[in-house]
């Protein structure tokens, strides 16, 4: 059924003369498109000027299509056979190749074109999927994590829920494998949530407890190493970070919360770092992100005291962005995740930069700072007591 026309536009057809028609492919029939001036709605087709479709042509980029020889010219069969692959398409593939596609497809001339341009379409979203299928493969290949990526969000879950969730060696450099492949993926948003009741208990006890051979002295200069590494990758991540804390967190697991871009807390969750009960001192840049965020007198409680935080505290101080009941946790955050998901990802990514960016060179300093810190406190003799008492008293329970 033909497009209705304003009177003026009606006008302007009867003065001009021959209008062209077609059938549109499927994915134009999503939005709501203007060509020239007639509106096209959703499920009519396309009613351009000849005279308009070459002009929109000129003003497109040009199409560089590699030929050989004599120039090639489409056979009907061909032309035909490239409209049916182009309705094979199953992601839009973005309003300036769509005109590409139309500009061409008006020109005879330009058959052969048409034809190469939509196999080179078709070609690399099959190349795209093939690397999609690559990647879930390797997302399938972790031992402590659960990796998806579904509806524009990569979801890395800490998949220990009988360690509650206990941070290892090998889930460290597990974590930032999968950041780093988050932040090349196609995804809009990167979520990071746990498994069971708990979101992290912070250390595995087994790191404290396995030196090797290498002695104590190299075990604390590669665990520095390990976690100047693991705190980086937080510091450098390009697209927004968002922490789903499903349960109580510790340690390790709270300070980088700090480096996050939004965090949502059930009212189960609480928030604790007992670094001077272990006789150790902060760590994931706390020593400057939280004075920062909720002063220095309340960072200090925390840090210093080791004061345990509910997910209200947590939310007043700044550490938490909002607070969900427990109930309704999962549903709300997910539904607000999902409208986040549907934003322009390089926009976010560029704000993000540039809200970031300032102060990246800093925090990378005091990581370095706090990790050089560690390795002092790991050798010394009130360290190693603090951690066999906490031995001791875990061993009674």
């Amino acid at each position: 059924m033909r497009p209705r026309l304003c009177a003026r536009a009606r006008e302007r057809e009867e003065r001009a003369g021959e209008t062209v028609r077609r059938d549109r492919p499927s994915w134009v029939t999503s939005r709501l498109a203007r060509v020239g001036y007639v509106k096209i709605p959703q499920g009519a087709a396309f009613f351009v000027r000849k005279s308009e479709v070459r002009g929109l042509a000129r003003r497109l980029p040009a199409i560089n299509l590699h030929t050989t020889g004599a120039a090639m010219v489409a056979t009907e069969a061909e032309f035909d056979h490239a409209k049916d692959k182009l309705k094979t398409l199953k992601k839009d593939p973005g309003n300036e190749v769509k005109l590409q596609i139309y500009a061409l497809f008006k020109q005879e001339e330009a058959r052969q074109k048409y034809v190469d341009f939509i196999e080179s379409l078709v070609s690399t979203e099959v190349l795209t999927q093939s690397n999609a299928s690559a990647i879930e493969d390797r997302k399938a290949s972790f031992q402590t994590l659960n990796i998806t990526t579904e509806n524009n969000i990569t979801t890395i879950m800490l998949n220990r829920p009988a360690k509650k969730n206990a941070i290892s060696i090998t889930m460290y450099e597990e974590i930032m494998k999968a950041l780093e492949q988050a932040a090349k993926d196609d995804s809009t948003l990167t979520v990071m949530t746990g498994s069971g009741d708990y979101y992290c208990s912070g250390n595995d006890l087994s790191n404290f407890t396995d030196i090797g051979p290498e002695g104590m002295e190299q075990k604390s200069k590669n665990s520095a190493a390990l976690l100047k590494r693991y705190v980086s990758h937080y510091i450098d991540f390009p697209k927004p970070l968002i922490g789903v804390i499903n349960g109580p967190a510790v340690g390790i697991a709270v300070t980088v919360l700090g480096l996050f871009d939004i965090v949502y807390a059930t009212d189960k969750a609480t928030f604790h770092t007992p670094f001077s009960q272990l006789a150790q001192s902060p760590e994931g840049c706390s020593s400057y992100t939280f004075p920062k965020m909720m002063g220095t007198a309340k960072a200090n409680e925390i840090l210093l005291f080791n004061k345990k935080l509910t997910a209200a505290q947590a939310c007043e101080l700044g550490l938490v962005t909002e607070v969900f009941p427990n109930s309704t946790f999962q549903k709300e955050v997910w539904k607000r995740l999902h409208t986040y998901a549907k934003l322009p990802k390089n926009s976010l990514a560029f704000s993000k930069r540039l809200i970031r960016g300032v102060e990246k060179e800093t925090l990378h300093a005091v990581n370095a700072q706090e990790c050089d810190r560690l390795v002092e406190r790991w050798l010394s003799e009130e360290c190693m007591k603090a951690i066999m008492s906490f031995f001791e008293k875990k061993a009674k329970l």
